[in-house]
């Protein structure tokens, strides 16, 4: 790499371990990405949940595993939401949260950088935990012939997780009661 260039790739410490449990919407998101597979091969679907209220708040899909993917989902949730400057978004480590420049995406919109140990996805649990609901719930249930079928499915299933799923941690509301509640 030239001196002076841009780094391609790069890390970041765990920011969200140390950091106090998050005390309304906006101040900690976490994001991550999955894999299924319709009968016409591979689609990736990236979300972004927010911490305090569990709300998924931003996705996106593609055929394409990259920073793209990550980056439509955290744009999506950044024109959609409410946000502090200078908050935690929380991500594993691969290169789709490492990219130049979905760093630069972050940055420009004020976020800090927080990502998980390398190898451990007990750091991001509440996106495992989506995302293993949703593969139990719906994914594994279902065989789609076609992206636009498995991509209808999961809209509908988060729009069902954010409107009516209750969580033990929410004190058993769903996340947009729970965002009503706390507002």
């Amino acid at each position: 790499m030239a001196p002076g260039s841009p780094c391609v790739y790069s890390t970041a410490g765990n920011q969200l371990k140390q950091a106090p449990k998050a005390n309304r919407p906006g101040e900690q998101w976490v994001g991550e990405f999955t894999y299924i597979k319709p009968g016409s091969g591979w689609l990736y679907h990236a979300a972004i949940m927010d911490l305090y209220t569990r709300k998924i708040i931003g996705w996106s899909f593609s055929r394409k595993r990259n920073a793209e993917l990550t980056k439509s989902a955290l744009r999506m949730a950044l024109d959609r939401e409410s946000f502090q400057t200078g908050f935690l978004f929380h991500s594993d480590q691969c290169i789709e949260y490492a990219a130049h420049d979905y760093r630069l995406l972050l940055e420009s919109a004020g976020l800090v950088r927080s990502m998980s140990r390398k190898g451990n996805p007990l750091d991001n649990a509440a996106m495992q935990s989506f995302f293993g609901t949703l593969k139990a719930k719906l994914i594994h249930h279902q065989i789609y012939q076609h992206d636009v079928e498995a991509v209808a499915a999961i809209i509908s299933y988060i729009e069902f997780y954010n409107r009516d799923r209750l969580h033990s941690a929410l004190g058993y509301q769903s996340p947009e009661n729970y965002e009503k509640l706390c507002a």
